[in-house]
């Protein structure tokens, strides 16, 4: 055998040890399908053993493949950008994908589902549709009455204008902001900061020819922008770490002063 084959086994077998070597971790999962009379709400638990590097989603998927293909939970990317796997992780909504099961020191991690939204089964939640309305409601769109010509150059804007633009385009709607906001949870027609931030997007884009007035007319009452009670939950949970609460202070002045 070879030096390298050597080596590659030696790191094999310490790979293996150390996946054997690991404690025992208990995932407690809430189960309910609404769409099934039969189906009582219940918590289930379910024991595996922690690898390396374990994160939610790898025990869920893990879970659904060896234990309990009945799990419902939902992953697209597995790296934090399509925002589908957010759950209430101990009571704090986070993404399964960028949770890692060793940050639980006493190996105890009960799921659930986001509140506010609509639950389809389990951990599951559509957040789609909320995201829809929230949009048709904060008319999310370029409004101009310029007409758009493909064949000419975009008009350009300041450097660091489309810098702040492109920032606030960094949300992935993955909820956890309206999971965690008292007030979305109380109001059922609060836009949410993910709402707020996406009408402030707007309002710093040259492109966007609508004045502080047409953005009061959106979002200048108790459901909009008014409503915030600036508890902070919402940018404490944001998985991009925006910089929530400061554009949605920013969106106040603007309205206060229309």
């Amino acid at each position: 055998m070879s030096q390298n084959s050597k080596k590659v086994e030696e790191v094999i077998k310490k790979s293996e040890m150390s996946i054997d070597e690991g404690r025992e971790i208990t995932i407690r999962s809430f189960k309910y399908n609404p769409s099934n009379p039969d189906s009582k709400p219940k918590f289930v638990d379910y024991k595996l053993r922690e690898t390396p590097g374990m994160t939610l989603y790898i025990a869920l998927t893990k879970i659904k493949a060896t234990i309990d293909n009945d799990l419902s939970s939902d992953f697209v990317c597995r790296a934090g950008i399509c925002g589908a796997c957010g759950m209430l992780v101990n009571g704090k909504p986070q993404l399964a994908c960028k949770t890692l099961t060793s940050d639980f020191e006493g190996g105890k991690i009960e799921l659930l589902p986001l509140p506010t939204f609509k639950l389809i089964k389990d951990l599951s939640v559509d957040t789609g549709t909320w995201m829809k309305n929230m949009s048709l409601r904060v008319n999310s769109w370029i409004v101009s009455k310029e007409k758009t010509d493909i064949s000419k150059i975009e008009k350009p804007i300041e450097p660091e204008v489309a810098q702040e633009v492109f920032e606030l385009d960094r949300c992935i709607e993955c909820g956890l902001c309206v999971a965690s906001c008292s007030t979305a949870i109380m109001r059922e027609d609060f836009v949410g900061a993910v709402g707020l931030n996406r009408v402030a997007r707007f309002q710093v884009d040259p492109h966007d020819e609508r004045t502080d007035e047409d953005f009061y007319e959106l979002i200048g009452d108790d459901d909009g922008i008014f409503g915030c009670m600036s508890l902070l939950a919402c940018e404490d949970h944001c998985p991009k770490k925006l910089s929530l609460q400061s554009k949605i202070a920013y969106m106040r002045r603007k309205m206060v002063q229309v």
